[in-house]
């Protein structure tokens, strides 16, 4: 069985948790968070798994003080610069990470210092470092470059994604400005605080597979206002009130925009679905109808990362790097 150590107990980690524990194939050794209201606490009785009575540690030391993982599933920040330093302290402990950090995926432009210092450390450990996920990770980003493989040639790609975050966990909604005021909402935007993390990544980590030199990668975002009132989500929203965001990221080489991500979650959203346009020789349209449960969905590509990760060579790598991921849970053999 392949030893993993969880690192973020929040709601994402909780679902992670539950996931990793129906696998026979991996086995959780120890569970990190800083939270003093968890801490301590046994880790299936934070995560409602039965039987799971590892204790969650306030660090990393802690938690691998009996036992070694070979694996760390890290569901914490968003942000490459608050990672960093825990990436430097699995480095050093001969811990392989897989991260739903967004900044994560393909930071090589957007933070190049950054990517440089993760890379090189990881080398110098023999560990691997991966940034993944349903999206980023998969779904705008990953799949369309495979998409793409039936292509004599491609011109352009466009991806679009629309969700009812009614069904999302409370801390997406957030993030997403439901139920907020307009006021709040645009505050919230100015600060940084409100978007989905990732789509300037995805749209270098598709140019860069595509063999595409862009002159301009570029992002905006938007409320997306009530028509009427709405009761499906966490909180009510009034009529006039943000129920979600609408961002898209452009990607141009010279004046001619080659690719387009578009983003679109919301409370009370009447379809959901994922579709993939491909402008090329043959064109392609592939819509998944009712679209990827978002959770289920980056709990699963996480976990299907860890065989291709173990395999890879060390340094930080994209999902463009490993092997091909895909559902096993066989033991190794």
């Amino acid at each position: 069985m392949i030893n993993i150590v969880h690192i973020g107990i929040g709601p994402l980690g909780r679902r992670m948790v539950q996931s990793a524990h129906r696998r026979k194939s991996l086995q959780i050794i120890g569970a990190v968070d800083t939270d003093p209201e968890i801490a301590g606490k046994a880790l299936g009785l934070v995560c409602d798994v039965r039987g799971l009575e590892i204790p969650i540690a306030s660090n990393l030391e802690a938690a691998l003080s009996e036992r070694s993982a070979r694996v760390a599933i890290v569901t914490t920040v968003s942000s490459l610069v608050r990672l960093k330093p825990l990436i430097a302290d699995l480095a050093r402990a001969g811990v392989h990470t897989i991260s739903t950090c967004e900044e994560l995926l393909y930071p090589w432009n957007t933070q190049p210092e950054v990517a440089e210092r993760i890379d090189k450390l990881c080398q110098e450990h023999g560990v691997v470092c991966l940034g993944t996920g349903i999206n980023p990770g998969y779904l705008m980003d990953y799949l369309p470059t495979v998409l793409t493989g039936v292509c004599q040639s491609v011109n352009a790609v466009r991806v679009t994604r629309v969700q009812d975050a009614s069904i999302r966990r409370i801390p997406f909604q957030q993030k997403i400005g439901a139920g907020l005021t307009l006021d709040e909402f645009e505050l919230r935007r100015q600060e940084g605080t409100l978007r989905h993390v990732g789509l300037p990544e995805s749209v270098d980590f598709l140019a860069s597979r595509l063999g595409w030199k862009l002159d301009r990668n570029t992002e905006s975002l938007t409320p997306v206002i009530a028509a009427q009132d709405v009761t499906t989500g966490y909180r009510p929203i009034a009529k006039g009130m943000a129920r979600g965001v609408h961002q898209v990221g452009r990607g141009f080489a010279g004046n001619t925009e080659v690719i387009t991500l578009t983003f679109h979650a919301a409370v009370g959203e009447p379809e959901a679905y994922d579709e993939v346009e491909i402008e090329g020789d043959p064109p392609i349209r592939s819509r998944i109808h009712g679209g990827v449960n978002g959770d289920i969905a980056t709990c699963s590509v996480t976990l299907n990362a860890i065989r291709a990760v173990l395999s890879a060579k060390p340094g930080l790598r994209t999902m463009g790097d490993i092997a091909p991921i895909s559902w096993s849970d066989s033991l190794p053999s």
